[in-house]
């Protein structure tokens, strides 16, 4: 693995939201600013949004370690494609309670209130986040809005902190959310970094986990990185994370604007769609199997499971970095250079 050729702690640039690598470019810092804000009133709703990638989910988990574990409960939802009723069993058991399929609504909203009311009592308190927003139906943020009802005299009993794309500003501003626009409380839009924040985030990763200038990128190189991911945060870690395996596979120690082009060759390679089916294959795909398949592409590699793509990444890297080290040897043993002699003779 390239960590240990290039003496780093770790691998700096993993797909799934990190806190522990953090970067507070102008943007994020902003939106954190907002979210203490909205943190500090304890009530309402607070609105997040930001393309694929964008850190929004890293951006709360950092704001998670920044607060007292024993003063707040949190439920994190980041399954969105559900329907009313699973979304308040999701909300139910997300905060640890029972919810069996057999619980009907009105059990499960009693069970919430009481848990509600006892966090209270111990000093606490409890705040819903829920990710990927963009997926939620009208009916879904209106059955989000009702729970914000529990409150006593004095307080609101739950918080919800709404992550999405902004796909989620149009239902936002819907003609049926004027209720939830009110308790809305802050919004923003995390937008990508410019390009010097795009270099700072990439050295500030490679730092994390021990990084002393080697590799050595080029400013070229820099700009390269930045003008194919836009400043997305995810899709630098993606580029740079393949940039340091052909590093360490072809023992470089500095990288061009070339060879950043190489590898976004090479990814955008691996992502071309297949070749259409020949006619007796069963004809080309039908215009419904096209959205079908980009749909599915776009769940896969959209971001909605980075987790488990960087997992899969990790193997397919330990499977080729063993293959190539076997060849290596043999390729420089000079035993092997006799015997192919021997052999020729």
């Amino acid at each position: 693995m390239y960590e240990s050729y290039y003496g780093l702690s770790d691998k700096p640039f993993r797909l799934r939201p990190d806190p522990h690598f953090f970067f507070g470019s102008k943007g994020h810092k902003r939106a954190m600013a907002y979210l203490e804000y909205g943190l500090s009133q304890g009530e309402g709703f607070i609105v997040i949004t930001g393309e694929v990638g964008a850190g929004k989910t890293t951006l709360v988990r950092n704001l998670f370690n920044q607060i007292a574990s024993d003063k707040i409960v949190t439920c994190h939802l980041v399954n969105t494609h559900l329907n009313s009723d699973d979304v308040l069993r999701g909300v139910v058991g997300g905060f640890g309670l029972p919810c069996e399929d057999a619980a009907s609504k009105t059990t499960l909203l009693g069970r919430l209130e009481v848990f509600l009311r006892q966090c209270e009592q111990d000093g606490k308190r409890a705040l819903l986040v829920v990710d990927e927003a963009q997926n939620l139906t009208p009916k879904v943020v209106e059955e989000l809005r009702m729970l914000s009802n529990f409150q006593t005299d004095q307080k609101s009993l739950l918080q919800t902190f709404l992550l999405g794309q902004p796909e989620f500003r149009a239902t936002l501003h819907s003609p049926g959310m004027s209720q939830l626009r009110q308790r809305v409380i802050a919004t923003y839009h995390l937008g990508p970094m410019d390009s010097s924040e795009s270099n700072a985030y990439i050295e500030h990763r490679m730092r994390t986990v021990g990084w002393s200038g080697n590799p050595h990128l080029t400013p070229a190189a820099y700009g390269a990185v930045f003008q194919y991911t836009g400043g997305i945060p995810r899709k630098t870690n993606h580029l740079m994370d393949r940039l340091l395996l052909m590093g360490f596979l072809e023992e470089m120690q500095e990288f061009t604007d070339t060879d950043v082009d190489t590898v976004i060759r090479d990814i955008q390679q691996e992502f071309q769609p297949p070749p259409a089916s020949a006619a007796g294959d069963g004809g080309a795909p039908t215009a419904g199997n096209g959205a079908a398949h980009d749909m599915e592409a776009a769940t896969m590699f959209g971001g909605q499971y980075p987790a488990v793509l960087d997992e899969r990444m990790m193997r397919v890297e330990k499977s080729l970095v063993s293959v190539l080290t076997i060849l290596k040897k043999i390729v420089r043993s000079p035993s092997s250079y006799n015997i192919h002699q021997d052999s020729n003779e």
